[in-house]
């Protein structure tokens, strides 16, 4: 018996993994940085519906869950379906020099933006250095 292989099977499940498909999203891109005593973390949610997003924090892992859903109307013929869709999920582990109790989150023009403050025991301090009697002097720590 021959057997017939399609030699592009493995590329389209490597494909598949990591672009996703359009029953399984693949995960959502992001941009992550430190601005001043913030940390600031962007999604790209582009068509996703404001009160289908989900934000959670439990022990210093930040869930953000996003769904983007096709119209439902009866009326409505599908005509082209190359956008992803379906439920989003993104986890990332938070630094214990993070402030997750004071989060903030906001949406505008399909991006989410997480806003975290750096915990004060974080910050940078002046930290007193006692001489030998001769007085004490600060330096930066």
């Amino acid at each position: 018996m021959l057997m017939r292989t399609d030699p592009f099977r493995e590329i389209d499940r490597l494909a598949e993994q990591f672009l996703g498909t359009t029953a399984r999203p693949a995960v959502m891109h992001m941009d992550a940085y430190r601005d001043g005593d913030f940390f600031y973390a962007a999604f790209d949610l582009p068509g996703v519906e404001p009160e289908s997003i989900d934000c959670t924090v439990e022990r210093n892992v930040l869930t953000v869950r996003a769904e983007r859903r096709r119209p439902t109307d009866d009326k409505v013929e599908l005509v082209a379906a190359e956008r992803p869709m379906g439920v989003f999920t993104r986890q990332l582990f938070l630094s214990d020099t993070l402030d997750a109790d004071n989060l903030e989150a906001g949406y505008e023009n399909g991006v989410l933006t997480l806003r975290i403050p750096v915990a004060e025991r974080a910050k940078p301090r002046r930290v007193p250095v006692v001489s030998n009697g001769n007085g004490r002097k600060q330096i930066n720590a």
